[in-house]
């Protein structure tokens, strides 16, 4: 790690100009969350693995910025080279730059893996101290990464209409009304999912995103897409055609922003000879030139569009919104919605199914005292070391139930199994070599996730193996109160996420307890399993865009409690219109249906917190979970089912 951070600092010395610091982001070229491996530039260089962070290197300092989620997992894979800052507690990395860096100090950036908003928020704080940021011509990073994994070549598949639920002819039709609706003649269109999801396709270029490192470039009268065509089959290759998408390679993207620019950028049927006559006419994909001539606009999404292709654009011309493509991918459609219903139910018979063996397997293995019986283990180990569960090989059977299930194509993110400590590290990624047993007087947490062509998964669950400790019981109970207060909330058109937050905060706020984390984002339909632009969270941003009719969010209010344990519950919703007896202002009113269906550990519930309304909340819950789930599960799963299920009564 010292001989990279000295290579790398070389480097920075002897770029022209010299550079005092170097940014180094956690995204790709497209902005994603999820990168892959050879895009994993932030972890190469820090050892921090966490999804979220950035990197700043000065001449003397290696500093790594990252959110609550990821506090206790940083201090532990950091060396004593780093130092770690706290995301709302430190100051933010263009507070401290601007602030400690010397008057003129050149800061470096990869354009590439920096958004618009960014780069532009970074110059704004520069301005004061005529510091500046230069792009660099090359990733300074891949230049000292001797070993950086290479180019995956994976195949690009069509996404079927019956789990897409729109055709890519009405996806682009409703996109050029928008362009039009905006003076805009063109979009460029960077994020992973958005491609993906505008041209129903669908890849494996990310681990756990069925994704295609691809860009894409809509007109009125034309739409390009920007791949590696090792990746198309004569298939694919037909149905983009059929669907009237040109095929250009990855790397042409920016030469041909370049080409949008003035606007030269022209499909290659057009640069045929035309027959004499009329050029006015609409033609079958959109509007005719003509038209698009009096459209003057590039539209970019400035959070998700990076500065590269932003700086070959003429600012005058270009639109900085939100993607018109955000808002129609994250309002499932009906087949999206009855796709994501049915992947819940068979996901939720996977877990059910996993409870059953591990509940078997703790008992065997560890004397414990089980899911249901609430009593101290044995104290005696009855396994030898050829048998005992790890945190991996435990969540390795999950996966292998879910593996089991109809249209399954991966997880959507890396389990997150953890007992005991590990617990109260939020996203937890225990290692083959370094991960611990599990423990049958400990809590054990696992937030887990499938792809399946119909839909993406995401649900947590908490158990206890043995005797929970009255502390442990008492959080619990908070943390599925603030779950079943979120859940239940009932609130008007045009209320936003950041408003509904506090609802699963208040009962552990009671308690003088909170957790770091957002509690609910987005989830795709065979996309990316976080996905917006709406949210559930206390940050600010949570204020943007307000929840809607046909959203998909999660519900996972949590606690942790570090060196102890952890505690998170999850479900995902669908936003539905409620079905008040009024309706104030005639504004409607929206609620949530549960689409998640895996029972609460009753023995964890200390049930003199719970009140009436929240027993008979979960009492119903578990109902419905053994209809849904009944015709999945084999007999014996469905008696252990039933039993976890039944009702609670006091």
């Amino acid at each position: 790690m010292a001989d990279t951070l000295a290579a790398l600092r070389s480097l920075m010395a002897s770029h022209s100009p010299p550079l005092d610091a170097l940014v180094v982001p956690s995204e790709d070229y497209h902005q994603s969350e999820y990168v892959s491996e050879r895009d994993k530039r932030r972890a190469f260089i820090s050892g921090f693995t966490g999804s979220a962070g950035l990197v700043l290197i000065t001449m003397n300092e290696a500093l790594l910025w990252t959110d609550g989620r990821y506090f206790l997992q940083a201090t532990q894979q950091l060396s004593d080279q780093w130092k770690l800052m706290r995301i709302g507690e430190d100051p933010a990395v263009d507070v401290w730059m601007a602030d400690t860096l010397p008057k003129d100090a050149a800061v470096g950036i990869d354009p590439w893996c920096v958004s618009v908003d960014t780069a532009q928020k970074w110059q704004h704080a520069f301005a004061k101290k005529q510091q500046k940021l230069v792009q660099t011509n090359t990733n300074l990073v891949d230049e000292v990464w001797k070993n950086r994994p290479p180019v995956q070549i994976n195949p690009v598949n069509v996404h079927p209409l019956e789990f897409a639920g729109c055709s890519v002819t009405d996806k682009l039709k409703n996109l050029r009304e928008k362009l039009k609706e905006e003076e805009a003649r063109a979009i460029i269109i960077t994020l992973l999912d958005e491609v993906a999801w505008l041209y129903n396709v669908r890849g494996n270029d990310v681990s756990y995103c069925p994704v295609v490192h691809a860009f894409a470039i809509v007109t009125t009268f034309s739409a390009f897409f920007y791949v590696d065509t090792k990746k198309l089959s004569p298939e694919i290759n037909s149905y983009l055609e059929v669907n009237g998408i040109e095929v250009r390679d990855y790397g042409a993207v920016s030469s041909e922003v370049v080409l949008l620019a003035s606007n030269e950028l022209t499909p290659s049927s057009m640069n045929e000879t035309l027959p004499d006559g009329p050029t006015d006419m609409v033609t079958e994909n959109g509007p005719s030139e003509v038209e698009e001539k009096t459209q003057n606009l590039v539209w970019i999404d400035p959070g998700s569009c990076c500065f590269a292709l932003y700086s070959k654009l003429n600012p005058d011309k270009v639109l900085l919104k939100q993607s018109p493509l955000a808002l129609p991918k994250a309002i499932k459609n009906p087949a999206e919605l009855d796709g994501l219903k049915k992947a819940h139910i068979r996901d939720g018979a996977a877990v059910v199914q996993y409870l059953v063996w591990l509940d078997k397997q703790m008992q065997e293995i560890y004397g414990a005292s089980g899911y249901f019986i609430e009593a101290e283990t044995t104290n005696m180990k009855k396994h030898v070391e050829t048998r005992k569960l790890t945190e991996v090989s435990a969540s390795d059977k999950l996966e292998g139930f879910r593996a089991s299930k109809e249209h399954f194509r991966g997880l959507s993110f890396p389990t997150i199994s953890s007992v005991g400590p590990n617990a109260a590290i939020i996203h937890y990624g225990p290692d083959p070599e370094t991960c611990s047993e599990l423990d049958a007087d400990s809590i054990y947490l696992f937030d887990s996730g499938a792809q399946y062509l119909d839909g993406t998964t995401d649900i947590t669950r908490t158990v206890h193996f043995g005797k929970p400790s009255a502390h442990e019981k008492a959080c619990y109970t908070a943390v599925l109160k603030g779950h079943i207060a979120l859940g239940n909330a009932c609130f008007p058109n045009g209320t936003n996420g950041h408003a509904l937050d506090i609802l699963a905060r208040i009962p552990l706020w009671k308690e003088g307890l909170d957790y770091r984390h957002g509690t609910g984002h987005g989830v795709g339909s065979y996309l990316n399993v976080h996905e917006g632009p709406h949210l559930i969270s206390f940050r600010p941003h949570a204020r943007n865009v307000p929840l809607q009719a046909s959203m998909t969010v999660t519900d996972e209010p949590g606690y942790y409690e570090d060196g102890n344990f952890g505690i998170r519950l999850e479900n995902v919703l669908i936003v539905k219109e409620a079905g008040t007896k009024f309706n104030f202002g005639d504004r409607g009113y929206l609620s949530f249906e549960h689409i998640t269906w895996a029972p609460y550990q009753k023995k964890l519930m200390e049930l003199s917190l719970l009140t009436p309304e929240e027993i008979e909340w979960v009492n119903t819950y578990h109902s419905q979970c053994r209809e849904v789930l009944a015709s999945y599960l084999e007999d014996s799963e469905t008696a252990w089912l039933k039993k976890a299920t039944e009702p609670i009564r006091v």
